[in-house]
């Protein structure tokens, strides 16, 4: 995760998730936000794997695992100012400061027990469908530079795939940031243009995607076939951030 992500001009992987993790929580509190404060339309686990599997909230909320979108709107560990570039109105920009809230630290250290982070967000999960039979099914996304250093994660996420709720299945996005440099992958319908053998295992756990985030998904340009997976290969920051929106925007289609 120390290497550059594709399209960034050398920023590090770790950075760039960090920040499309931190975003989009961002964006998921404006989007729960009404007149009497933030509803709680999402509850949200972060977990961090490398020297450890754990939970990757920092701040107020580190340690915390399945956790109220309200709660995450009032803790950041702390807020940011960043510069930001809008349009002027009139064809150009400007840059102006805008507070950027902190969640999730960037870490980059360890090993990849990415079998025992799909176990952790089994364990989350396997509960949670149990208090929420009658809900949107949850989905869990797994972003990862390097292949699994223990058993996983093929029975782990056959198991979470596993877990329902009366609306289906879980739902398991995969995000594979190589450090090969090739063009991006996003929701493809098979593993036939992927480079390795582990992209093509990753794609194989993910979920394909039900038509309704299929839908979603083509309203936002995205280029796919009826056996799409949630899956993406080496997205850059920009790609990554519309695959994470797509994944966590599918709860409000049902």
């Amino acid at each position: 995760m120390v290497d550059p992500i594709a399209g960034s001009d050398g920023k590090r992987k770790c950075d760039s998730v960090a920040d499309a993790i931190n975003r989009l929580l961002h964006n998921l509190i404006i989007k729960c936000a009404r007149g009497e404060g933030v509803r709680n339309f999402y509850e949200i686990a972060v977990i961090g794997y490398g020297a450890q599997v754990a939970s990757g909230f920092s701040g107020p909320l580190a340690g915390r695992d399945l956790v109220p979108i309200s709660e995450i709107a009032n803790s950041p560990a702390r807020v940011e100012e960043r510069e930001k570039t809008i349009g002027n109105g009139s064809g150009g920009v400007v840059v102006k400061k805008a507070k950027f809230p902190i969640w999730f630290e960037p870490v980059a250290k360890g090993t990849t027990p990415m079998g025992g982070a799909l176990i952790m967000a089994h364990q989350m999960l396997e509960g949670w469908v149990c208090r929420h039979p009658n809900s949107f099914p949850p989905i869990a996304i797994n972003i990862t530079d390097g292949e699994a250093t223990d058993s996983g994660p093929v029975p782990q996420a056959e198991a979470l795939r596993g877990l329902s709720t009366n609306d289906g299945n879980a739902l398991l996005f995969n995000c594979h940031i190589s450090k090969d440099p090739v063009p991006p992958v996003v929701f493809p319908d098979s593993d036939a243009n992927l480079p390795d053998s582990f992209a093509r295992t990753l794609f194989q756990i993910s979920s394909p995607l039900p038509e309704s985030i299929r839908v979603l998904a083509h309203s936002e340009h995205f280029d796919m076939g009826t056996e799409a997976h949630g899956f993406a290969f080496n997205a850059d920051l920009v790609e990554l951030i519309r695959f994470l929106d797509i994944g966590t925007r599918a709860s409000n289609l049902r």
